[in-house]
């Protein structure tokens, strides 16, 4: 007979196995999904080439959100394989369809190469990397969560939830490896040896460590029981949505915790580095990076500590202190980021103020995701440049049919109206305001880049902290909360669809929903509305809505 110490010491290396390979699966599967969206410029760049560059990125931003817009239906498909099936199969086949689509991404044509036909491939690929996303992270947070001891289930999920780090910094370290090993120019080239290729067929082997760690793997004790016992669900779609007191639980969820979630990470990790302090602060793409690595690394330790602090004191304050700082503090980290990263851009926008004064009814949204409108009016012309230069600017009303004029200062320029003149005229129009606007906007004090010597990176570092230790708090105790809420029949199921609607639609569809609300209102800071609006929501609801669920059984 095995000795008691014998005993426990198989047991903390079984689990050890359990958290090994689920979270070496699922950082496999955020590096797959961050390189994508890491490389949201350079996308822009290549597959949306026939686009103004502010139609481009908002195109390939809209591309990014659109692979998240498909999560939750992975959610439903792979939820109930979990629930019917098994976890282990679940996300075996998630991980594998990720990597496939992954890896092809790197080998498809440019638009320079075959047109209009890639951005269509690419899509068909961004579709099924939603697919397996949806499918994968409540599978690996179950499949942990229901092998851990029930004292430190939030400890033991805290690995999966770091895993989003792991993957991250994966993800950035071959994107910056490659940048600096073959140079910008190399890197972003729209021909079958651009290096941007590189970092999506590097998936290829971590697919297959993926793929070996999780085939070693046995099917949950919970899941076991339950298949023994007769009590697996035979409609759990039924059964999660059609039941009020389950579908109760999925709208907390989706209310309290993943509304705040969801806008909150995805505003820190993304549109922070590539559409505010790259597009609007102009900081060097390479020193944004840098800071993007710097601040996942030291988050992936603080999603551990806040999961295991939830173990302690409860999941519940913990995610809403977390939530609440985020709120509280996006306004005054972007603007403190401004200050740090572009202080000429900053004493420009004070010094002096940029107003474009134009008919409202000749002045269009500034969102253009398939590149079908003609921005063509004075307003839009106008408009078009101040956006691509990420310039601010506050609008005023002027008499119906004017043309539009913007003040810089004390100095006006008349745009031109272009709306009826033949296509070679419409740009050599455009071209023409661009030529005044840029003359006047640098003649004011405006930057077309950051000073490198000026950008304060440790400053910005510090003041990104704050929303990294907000972002940490409330996304550490997620897993374990959402799988200690459902019971566990319709687990899978019930608890993948609010986590993938609220990352999905609410965090994947930020970056460009928040772009688009800057170049309406002409505020670099007004697309910051949208994490606190959805934040907001979390913070108001959970204390009333949410129980705790430290200490609940999970195997009924």
């Amino acid at each position: 007979m095995a000795a008691p110490n014998d005993a426990t010491h198989r047991a903390r290396a079984s689990m050890l196995t359990v958290v090994a390979a689920s979270a070496a699966g699922t950082t496999f599967e955020w590096y797959d999904f961050f390189v994508f969206g890491t490389l949201t410029p350079t996308i822009a760049k290549n597959f949306f080439t026939a686009l103004d560059p502010t139609a481009g990125l908002l195109s390939a931003l809209a591309l990014f959100g659109a692979g998240f817009f498909f999560r939750p239906v992975g959610a439903l498909i792979f939820g109930r394989i979990g629930d019917r099936v098994g976890r282990k199969g679940a996300f075996l086949v998630t991980v594998s369809m990720m990597g496939a689509a992954t890896f092809a991404i790197g080998l498809l044509p440019t638009y320079s190469q075959i047109g209009p036909l890639a951005p269509v491939l690419l899509i068909v690929m961004r579709v099924i990397q939603g697919l397996a996303l949806g499918g994968e992270y409540g599978g690996a947070a179950i499949y942990v969560a229901e092998h851990a001891a029930p004292t430190r289930r939030g400890l033991m999920t805290g690995w999966i939830q770091a895993s989003a780090a792991f993957g991250l910094v994966g993800a950035l370290s071959v994107i910056l490896l490659t940048r600096t090993v073959i140079g910008d120019v190399k890197f972003a080239d729209a021909g079958w040896t651009g290096g941007w290729r590189l970092p999506f067929l590097v998936s290829a082997g971590l697919l297959a460590v993926s793929i070996w760690m999780r085939l070693k793997l046995s099917e949950s004790p919970a899941f076991k029981a339950m298949e023994a016992a007769g009590g697996r669900s035979k409609a759990p779609y039924a059964e999660a949505f059609g039941q009020w007191k389950n579908l109760k639980l999925v709208l907390i969820a989706l209310l309290t915790i993943m509304s705040a979630q969801g806008a909150a990470w995805y505003t820190l990790f993304f549109y922070s580095e590539q559409v505010f302090l790259e597009r609007f602060l102009k900081i060097a793409p390479l020193t944004g990076t840098q800071l993007l690595i710097a601040l996942t690394i030291a988050s992936a330790p603080l999603y551990i500590v806040f999961a295991h602090l939830s173990d302690r004191v409860g999941r519940k304050w913990v995610m809403w202190g977390g939530m609440t700082l985020a709120v509280v503090g996006f306004f005054p980290v972007f603007h403190a980021m401004t200050h740090f990263a572009n202080p000429a851009l900053e004493a420009a926008q004070s010094k002096t103020p940029v107003v474009v004064i134009a008919d409202p009814a000749r002045c269009s949204l500034q969102f253009d995701v398939i590149g079908k409108a003609k921005f063509t009016s004075s307003c839009d012309l106008a408009k078009t440049v101040l956006s691509n230069a990420g310039v601010s600017y506050s609008n005023q009303a002027a008499p119906s049919g004017s043309t539009a004029l913007v003040r810089i200062g004390s100095r006006i320029v008349t745009s031109r109206e272009a709306t009826a003149l033949p296509p070679p005229r419409q740009k050599a129009a455009a071209d023409e305001v661009k030529r005044a606007l840029t003359a006047a906007l640098a003649q004011a004090g405006y930057p077309t880049a950051a000073d490198p010597s000026r950008v304060n990176f440790w400053a910005l570092f510090g003041v990104l902290l704050i929303l990294v230790v907000a972002c940490t708090a409330l996304f550490g105790p997620i897993a374990i909360t959402l799988v200690e809420l459902f019971p566990t029949r319709i687990r899978y199921t019930a608890m993948s669809l609010p986590y993938h609607i609220g990352t999905g639609w609410i965090g994947g569809f930020m970056p460009v929903s928040a772009f688009a609300i800057v170049t309406a209102t002409g505020n670099i800071y007004a697309g910051l509305w949208y994490p606190v609006i959805f934040g907001g929501l979390s913070v108001v609801t959970l204390p009333f809505l949410l129980r705790e669920t430290r200490g609940r059984a999970i195997e009924g």
